[in-house]
């Protein structure tokens, strides 16, 4: 059990460094799936996560696999895909999920160009699916940064952010911060999925955000006991995912999602605040 649970980390440092910037994503990206699961935006969050790919990838062109320049070329885009697909929505009769599902395939498409346009099928590889394993500290550290952010940014906006959640007509009766708390909240998604693309890249950055948000989802029914069950299942995934793709070989990033989507498929069963086994129990009469 040693050698399997606990050796490889004592061990080796990339392990180690796998880990810490696994638990930073699981910590700062689980809350906030669990606010785009209960606003009904959780295609939303995938489809800003491709949106990222074209600014990271002209930052890749024009400084080869440069932290700084991917991070400020992939936040950019994801801004800009963001507001972009609010503005068409609002000035036509597309509704805002069509709009922003042609903005990020045309971004998907626009960034695998580039990247293909100067770099080998291993630089697209890295881009796309990322390499937890090789955080160096400059990695670690804006990792970090982003997770410490959003926690305080969450901690910042939590109760209009639950008011806008629930009833956003209500918030705009009383206050005007519906709008610049979504903008709050927008800017948050986009940091964790930059975030996340650093570690898995673009196709599975929102794996940590929306699995274990949608699994917390099916155990709790008030919103800090979804944010406490998604981090904590975000965190076990980073650690038995990395446990197993040691033990088997097999890619990290991947192995994590696939560990977290074992979560999930437990809570659609066994969740106690939803899940089939509970819709299926008899009730009682009078029962909730």
């Amino acid at each position: 059990m040693f050698d399997l649970f606990i050796s490889p980390f004592q061990e080796f440092e990339f392990m180690r460094r796998a880990l810490v910037g696994g638990m930073a994503l699981a910590l700062s990206g689980a809350p906030v799936g669990v606010f785009l699961v209960l606003r009904r935006m959780s295609l939303t969050g995938d489809a800003m996560a491709h949106a990222i790919l074209p600014g990271a990838a002209l930052g890749y062109l024009f400084a080869g696999l440069s932290l700084g320049a991917m991070t400020a070329g992939g936040f950019a885009a994801g801004l800009l895909v963001a507001v972009a697909s609010g503005a068409v929505a609002r000035a036509t009769s597309l509704r805002e999920d069509a709009s922003l599902a042609a903005f990020y395939l045309v971004s998907l498409a626009l960034g695998v160009t580039i990247v293909s346009l100067k770099g080998t099928s291993i630089d697209l590889l890295h881009v796309l699916f990322g390499n937890v394993l090789a955080l160096d500290d400059a990695t670690l550290i804006l990792l970090a940064s982003i997770a410490s952010l959003t926690m305080l940014g969450l901690a910042a906006l939590y109760r209009s952010l639950v008011i806008e959640t629930v009833d956003p007509n209500f918030l705009a009766s009383v206050s005007r911060a519906g709008g610049p708390t979504q903008i709050a909240f927008l800017i948050l998604v986009v940091m964790n999925l930059v975030a996340g693309f650093q570690a898995l890249g673009t196709l599975l950055a929102v794996g940590l955000m929306m699995l274990p948000a949608a699994s917390a989802r099916l155990w709790a029914n008030d919103v800090p006991g979804m944010i406490a069950v998604g981090a904590g299942v975000g965190a076990a995934s980073v650690y038995v995912g990395l446990v197993a793709s040691f033990a088997s070989g097999a890619p990290s990033g991947p192995v994590i999602i696939l560990v977290a989507g074992g979560f999930y498929a437990v809570s659609v069963i066994f969740g106690r605040a939803g899940g089939l086994a509970r819709q299926m129990r008899p009730r009682q009469h009078l029962e909730a």
